[in-house]
């Protein structure tokens, strides 16, 4: 007979003499390093031109768009939506497949999160559904990138033009990927990019939108950075409201180094992607991510979907790969379930495709500084973790 306070269930121990190998972990050299030693040193450690030259290599990247630094890629969301006009009375369509930052960037302008299902395919935004869920308060799509794997931008782009919305990309994972040979950010209306330290380029924190123009660039400035306008005599005006989100030179300056390695960080990581295809057990009933054979991610995160016996037990799951040494992280919940948005009128089943989803995700390490021996023992853990949940 059991106690009822005695727990006997049993637990599988597992004995590992390597080191822990995290989800993920950023990749800074040495060279960078020294830069930044360099900027602390200078005394000009806020934004300064340090920043002005990441914003002029990020613009020459993306084809010579205008491109300005914010301190997180949650500013350059929310900020876009503030340059479109995006208030009180206005929808904003996006995913409840994503950090809940997307949500609530719409919710911090007053809009309404329209929130539509996943394509079970992809595991992006329905854009079918997205288009079903048009109406004459909508304003602007939010598309994201989940895991670095583009939303088709051909459909996207054709979706807004016929409603004429405004496209403000979720672009936070992307950063290096492409859609049909053109780099996400080269193209499209506003696009946001992260920085944070667990994307494939980092600045520590971080982020940037991409504009149009000159224009909209001038006027993003002045909300990015408390509505200031500079005189020519060296004075300020301030003629609207704006935030405090401008980056710092210090954070620029990793920038920077991440930008010279940013090509050989995007093929070290499809080439362990392919590693992981080709490596893992396909007699585990996990759902492998979408294969990706056009070309078009970064492979910012693999994340396989746990056998549906065993989404209950993912703490589990994760708990055991711990105990081989191994990290593994949950991105993401669908949102709708969380009870900021349970409170707004959303339940469980509304969002079947994301719900499956989010319950079933498991983010396995990939970052650049892994070997494939890396990956032939992330995949060894997985099985081990599933025979000890038998």
């Amino acid at each position: 007979m059991k106690h009822p306070d005695v727990d006997i269930t049993p637990r599988i121990q597992f004995v590992t003499t390597q080191p822990f190998l995290p989800f993920t972990r950023p990749s800074i050299d040495e060279r960078t390093i020294a830069e930044v030693g360099d900027v602390l040193r200078s005394g000009w450690i806020t934004t300064g031109p340090k920043c002005a030259e990441l914003e002029a290599a990020l613009g020459a990247r993306l084809g010579g768009r205008p491109v300005r630094l914010v301190s997180s890629g949650t500013a350059a969301l929310e900020l876009a939506l503030r340059l479109c006009g995006i208030g009180p009375g206005d929808e904003v369509i996006t995913t409840p497949l994503s950090w809940v930052a997307t949500a609530n960037v719409v919710l911090a302008v007053g809009a309404t999160p329209v929130l539509v299902d996943a394509d079970p395919q992809t595991r992006n935004i329905d854009l079918d559904l997205a288009e079903a869920a048009v109406t004459p308060r909508t304003r602007a799509i939010i598309p994201v990138d989940l895991a670095g794997l583009p939303v088709d931008r051909d459909r996207l782009h054709a979706l807004a033009a016929r409603h004429g919305l405004r496209v403000v990309e979720d672009a936070a994972q992307s950063f290096g990927a492409n859609w049909k040979g053109r780099e996400i950010g080269s193209f499209g209306d506003l696009v946001a990019f992260s920085f944070h330290a667990n994307k494939n380029f980092t600045s520590a924190e971080g982020g940037c939108l991409v504009l149009n123009d000159d224009d909209e660039a001038r006027r993003f400035e002045r909300l990015r950075l408390q509505g200031v306008i500079r005189l020519p005599d060296g004075g300020i005006e301030v003629e609207a409201w704006g935030d405090k989100a401008n980056l710092t030179d210090v954070a620029a300056a990793i920038g920077l180094g991440q930008l010279r390695q940013l090509e050989g960080f995007t093929a070290r990581r499809r080439a362990l992607a392919e590693r992981y295809f080709a490596v893992w057990n396909r007699s585990l009933d996990f759902d492998l991510p979408p294969a990706d054979a056009e070309g078009h991610g970064n492979w910012h995160m693999f994340q396989p979907l746990l056998p549906e016996r065993l989404a209950s037990r993912r703490g589990d799951f994760i708990a055991a790969m711990r105990a081989q040494g191994v990290g593994v992280g949950v991105h993401y919940p669908a949102m709708h379930l969380f009870s900021l948005f349970r409170k707004m009128g959303h339940a469980p089943g509304d969002f079947p495709v994301a719900e499956d989803i989010g319950a079933r995700t498991v983010t396995l390490p990939l970052f650049p500084a892994m070997a494939d021996a890396d990956v032939d023992r992330v995949c060894a853990a997985v099985t081990g973790a599933l025979a000890a949940l038998r």
